[in-house]
């Protein structure tokens, strides 16, 4: 059975879930010029505060999760949901919709 990680947050996702706090976008661009909140993409980097304990198979046996706690990762440009906690922008989204971790 697999475990839950130590969380860096409040929240325990369930499932296949995990909590990303999305990595700041760039104030300008490389020539200098400021971009306006407006004129921003959506950011698909972040750092996982939190994972679940992982889907059942159709065994009813959970199945590991591929990521961890503390982990930069790449993520689907619309995939989860939003929400605020205690001031802090984070989001939750599907074990499946993490298309990469970033190496160090």
């Amino acid at each position: 059975m697999a475990s839950a990680t130590k969380s860096k947050t409040k929240l325990q996702p369930l499932g296949d879930r995990v909590v990303i706090k999305p990595m700041a976008r760039e104030e300008m661009t490389k020539s200098g010029i400021v971009l306006p909140d407006t004129a921003k993409e959506k950011p698909q980097e972040g750092m996982i505060l939190a994972v679940g304990p992982g889907a059942f198979d159709t065994e009813g046996k959970r199945t590991a999760m591929d990521v961890k706690v503390g982990q930069k990762v790449l993520y689907g440009k619309y995939a989860g949901t939003e929400f605020k906690l205690e001031g802090e922008e984070l989001l939750i989204v599907s074990q499946k919709d993490i298309l990469a971790v970033v190496a160090d």
